[in-house]
């Protein structure tokens, strides 16, 4: 298997377990790890990968924790429904440009 190939499968891995951490959370952080030590040594369209990888991790922080709050007051279980979809559909599309072999067109966005 070239280098290539194990970087981007390492990239692959991490936006698998993001949508793993849907149900078990603590992959997340195994997942924002292994984004911060690949992101440093892969060629610079990967590396768009795992800014938007990282990013991701940065920005589901405070939504699971204003969700968390409100979820006593039940709007909150809306805000983590929101991010629920939020975090798959942002992780599907990006698989789907690493799979492209294509950089990240937008690794600082909020959105997809």
């Amino acid at each position: 298997m070239s280098e290539e190939r194990v970087v981007t499968n390492m990239a692959k891995m991490v936006y698998i377990l993001y949508l793993v951490s849907l149900v078990f959370g603590i992959t997340s952080v195994v997942a924002v790890v292994i984004a911060y030590v690949n992101r440093n040594d892969a060629p610079a369209w990967l590396r768009s990968h795992y800014d938007f990888q990282i990013r991701t991790f940065w920005i589901s922080i405070p939504f699971l924790l204003v969700g968390g709050l409100l979820s006593l007051i039940l709007i909150g279980w809306l805000i983590i429904l929101l991010w629920v979809v939020w975090l798959a559909v942002r992780c599907v599309k990006g698989l789907q440009v690493l799979e492209r072999g294509q950089a990240h067109p937008d690794p600082e966005s909020w959105g997809f």
